[in-house]
């Protein structure tokens, strides 16, 4: 044991090792995080009313950007399927980043709802034993429980790896197989039980859709590994690692079938909505098309829409998905996509109209958007410095004797 935590702080030693643009890199992200940590020192002062949530919108930006993580998380369970249990040698090589980015995105995700509440200390109130977590009843303990477990799972299997890596040895699937099993219907649970918070507030109809959980995964597959692709790039650039084009052209062949199921799912819904012609139709409304010259969404959701229609096509034929010119636009427009799709396209029209019919047009503060930059910034740091502890691990540049 001593011996396996002095090579943990060896290899630890190699976040602070790093060229200038490195440093720049890091400086870049602390100033961000700063300006972040500013703004909630204010907002945890004065209290929520700092942000543009009220009454009638008490779901804002925050929450859109905890949705859009989760499914980033839940989105390694692309990587992990293909790497672990079909054995495809290029993207086997490549799922411990993408499992690094799981831990990022939960990391981050927890973040964003402990800024939610306002005052974090009344996080204490869900934990077990000093606080009731009213499990199985509450479906805020389900999310407690699907997120923290998934973010154990990844974090076991990746200093796993790291650890067998770091001696010369490969891992055993006798130990992570049981994990690696788990943690596919773990990651499909994380996004369900996000789905079923909204589904479950039965005076929100613009949320009452069976099909939100199917379209919060399908979406997932989309973005999360567009986000992948892009990541890929960079650290087959910035290091020494070697990631196959067919591996990126593989995830990007499998965000061409989640993507065309997405827009399937996403056509369903405006069907149902608009077809029916109910009084429930309102938000979808709201959301489209704007109601009593009230349209703050309607540019953002179309915008979305071209974007994430534009990406599928661009996924779809292999001419495009296999050139990186084109492949990267077609990322960059699907996480932009379903980042306003997911976010505010879904979180504020739940609410408008409000239950006794007044709309109310919400719109994030400069510290809301400063806090939220501040935790996009804290979760590159995480990723940069959790590259900065594996790739030497990984490439074979740290390497430590094992002790009898």
């Amino acid at each position: 044991m001593f011996y396996l935590i002095k090579n943990f702080f060896i290899a630890l030693r190699q976040v602070f090792i790093g060229n200038k643009k490195y440093y720049l890199w890091v400086g870049f992200l602390l100033f961000l995080i700063l300006l972040g940590v500013s703004a909630y020192i204010d907002q945890a002062g004065r209290g929520l009313i700092i942000t543009g949530m009220r009454d009638q919108v008490s779901w804002g930006f925050y929450i859109s950007n905890f949705t859009f993580l989760v499914g980033v998380a839940a989105a390694a369970v692309l990587l992990v399927i293909p790497a672990y249990i079909y054995n495809f040698k290029p993207i086997k090589e490549i799922v411990l980043f993408g499992e690094l980015l799981a831990i990022t995105a939960i990391s981050m995700c927890l973040l964003f709802v402990m800024i939610d509440m306002g005052q974090p200390v009344r996080g204490w109130h869900i934990l077990p034993v000093i606080g009731a977590m009213n499990f199985p009843a509450s479906l805020l303990a389900w999310d407690v429980v699907v997120l923290n477990g998934y973010l154990a799972i990844n974090l076991f299997i990746s200093f796993y790896v790291l650890y067998r890596l770091s001696i010369g040895k490969e891992y055993k699937m006798s130990v992570v197989g049981p994990l690696i099993i788990l943690s596919i219907p773990w990651a499909v649970s994380i996004h369900t039980v996000t789905a079923f918070l909204y589904n479950g507030l039965s005076a929100r109809p613009f949320w009452n859709a069976s099909i939100l959980a199917p379209r919060f995964l399908a979406s997932a597959f989309c973005s999360g590994p567009a986000i992948m692709i892009i990541l890929f790039q960079i650290i087959r650039k910035k290091s020494e690692v070697e990631i196959e084009d067919r591996a990126i052209f593989k995830i990007a062949e499998l965000i061409a079938y989640a993507m065309g199921l997405n827009l399937f799912l996403l056509g369903a819904e405006v069907f149902k909505e608009f077809y029916s012609g109910s009084i429930h139709t309102y938000p979808i409304k709201y959301l489209y098309f704007g109601l009593h010259g009230k349209t703050a969404l309607v540019p953002w959701i179309w915008t979305a829409t071209i974007l994430n229609i534009t990406a599928f096509f661009l996924f779809l034929f292999p001419k495009t998905r296999e050139n990186f010119t084109t492949l990267n636009m077609a990322c960059i427009f699907v996480i932009i996509g379903v980042y306003i799709e997911k976010g505010l396209g879904l979180v504020v029209p739940g609410f408008v109209p409000d239950t006794l019919g007044e709309i109310y047009e919400y719109t994030p503060t400069t510290p809301e958007v400063l806090i939220t930059i501040g935790v996009w910034a804290f979760g590159a740091l995480i990723y940069t410095l959790l590259l900065k502890f594996a790739v030497p691990v990984y490439t074979g540049k740290l390497r430590f004797e094992t002790k009898t």
